[in-house]
């Protein structure tokens, strides 16, 4: 799990290289999705450490 979150935010910080100018969508994908994940999972732990769920 420590790699992979380490190769999201390796790919999010080289997001915005001055060498590229098209739009890769795989790249925005990914980091959507592992942005969406994230918000997810510490909903789900807000939740359940306040006794919502």
């Amino acid at each position: 799990m420590r790699r992979f979150a380490l190769k999201a935010l390796f790919t999010a910080l080289a997001f915005r290289r001055a060498e590229m100018e098209r739009v890769d969508w795989d790249r925005n994908i990914l980091v959507f999705s592992t942005a969406v994940t994230v918000a997810l999972v510490a909903l789900y732990v807000y939740g359940k450490a306040t006794s919502r769920w």
